[in-house]
């Protein structure tokens, strides 16, 4: 089917399809050369946007890194694409220098995110907070050395953890007040919540900056634009940080 469709439009030289597929939802995008011209958020079982995008804009290579297993549909819709797709893994050539002592349990969002922030910046120490289901926090130094990070609960782990493991505490969302201190158990929640990601966020870089005073933060991930609202407008906030990294690495193989 996407065989059918490619043949009969002109092709577009240099167009990447790039897809990163998440432990909640995917992202499917085009990348013209360097710059990215079209990107939906889809299911991670089933993607119901991609023959659109084929058809649209004609991808001649494209890559794939995921966090889950494939589903058959997945599988299949890959599988019938007019071209190869690469698979990011441990064995895949990137610009960077990967000092993680056990790569095959690397996740290959964290080592795309960490590729899109060098692709940004490629002289500063580097220091990639990307707050999704989990949030991470990488470290990248100048001379292009990744040196791995941590991981944490994100946003909505806290919240469903504090509802699921306890008797009384109900289930909030985000959406609402967050006073300095709450003034009901929501707004306790909420704050404890938010507050504590906030300043955990910024004990990482504060305590990263004494060694590294040129730290270059950058902040991605599904909550990104969220928390960017509580954080240092130095931060750099990008939410297709790892759909960045995926299209150099594409490019480098």
């Amino acid at each position: 089917m996407f065989f059918n469709l490619f043949l009969h439009r002109k092709s577009v030289d240099y167009v990447n399809l790039i897809i990163d597929i998440g432990n909640t939802t995917a992202k499917i995008a085009v990348f013209e050369k360097n710059e990215m011209v079209d990107v939906i958020n889809d299911s991670n079982s089933s993607f119901y946007h991609l023959e659109e995008l084929i058809q649209k804009y004609q991808p001649t290579k494209g890559i794939l890194s995921t966090v889950v297993p494939l589903s058959a549909d997945i599988e299949r819709q890959i599988s019938n694409l007019p071209f190869k797709m690469m698979k990011l893994d441990a064995t895949t050539n990137i610009p960077v220098q990967n000092m993680y002592r056990t790569p095959n349990t690397l996740g290959s969002d964290r080592l795309a995110a960490v590729v899109g922030a060098y692709t940004l910046n490629n002289r500063n120490n580097i220091l990639v907070v990307d707050a999704g289901t989990c949030i991470t926090y990488e470290f990248l130094d100048s001379e292009g050395r990744y040196w791995g990070g941590n991981i944490s609960p994100g946003l909505n782990i806290r919240m469903k953890a504090m509802h699921a493991m306890t008797a009384s505490l109900p289930e909030i969302t985000l959406e609402g007040e967050t006073p300095d201190f709450g003034f009901d158990t929501t707004t306790a929640l909420r704050s404890g919540i938010t507050k504590g990601v906030t300043m955990e966020i910024e004990g990482y870089i504060r305590k990263t900056k004494v060694k590294h005073p040129d730290l270059m933060v950058f902040l991605t991930g599904g909550d990104s634009e969220w928390l960017a609202n509580s954080l240092d407008d130095t931060i750099v906030t990008n939410k297709n940080l790892v759909l960045i990294g995926l299209n150099r690495i594409l490019d480098e193989n």
